[in-house]
């Protein structure tokens, strides 16, 4: 959450009066941020890798300590490997399970735990158009079904932990200009198509 999406989702909170913990994996990232957030801002920047349960807990558990209690989570760890269903080895789906699907769940289970003490919090996912449709713009199926899973894992979290007074909701955002996708950015014929796609879902 050091970069794209995460990174203004914690901006705009800071904005808003929030104190922000901004979590990554990305180490450089990380101390990227911290440089440019300055020493006065109402963020923390900590490392985190959200594919390891154990790690999970204990970020969750210092970022808890720290500000008193856990209010919000935007939950938007996130890779992709675009390749041809064919030519996906086993290690690079699961590599993206790990970190779309595993990751999400692992993080909504940790702050659950403080926000269901509280009986109050809100959780956001962060899915994708893809997860709502087959694509069809390039081969995808490891990002596109863990997406799926992310809207599905919305609804049942959101089920189970209503009465808690605890929200649970997903956005699916569309091609966003990140570094998430300057592979497809490279590509002048299929950024044309993803435009005009765009362009017709807007109309």
């Amino acid at each position: 959450m050091a970069s794209g999406i995460g990174r203004a989702c914690g901006e705009l909170f800071v904005q808003a009066g929030a104190r922000v913990v901004l979590l990554d994996r990305d180490e450089q990232a990380v101390q990227a941020a911290a440089c440019e957030t300055g020493p006065g801002a109402r963020a923390r920047l900590l490392y985190l890798d959200v594919t390891n349960a154990e790690a999970v807990d204990e970020v969750f558990s210092e970022a808890a300590f720290l500000e008193g209690r856990i209010d919000v989570l935007v939950n938007n760890a996130g890779i992709v490997i675009r390749r041809p269903t064919l030519e996906l080895e086993l290690e690079d789906w699961q590599r993206v399970v790990d970190v779309n699907m595993t990751g999400v769940f692992l993080c909504a289970r940790a702050a659950g735990r403080y926000m269901l003490t509280q009986q109050s919090g809100a959780i956001v996912n962060t899915a994708s158009m893809l997860g709502l449709s087959g694509g069809g713009l390039y081969p995808n199926l490891s990002y596109q079904a863990t997406k799926g899973a992310i809207v599905n894992m919305t609804r049942a979290l959101a089920v189970e932990w209503a009465r808690s007074g605890v929200r649970v909701n997903a956005v699916a955002p569309t091609w966003v200009r990140t570094p998430f996708i300057v592979g497809l950015m490279e590509k002048p014929e299929l950024m044309e198509e993803i435009r005009r796609v765009m362009m017709f879902v807007s109309s």
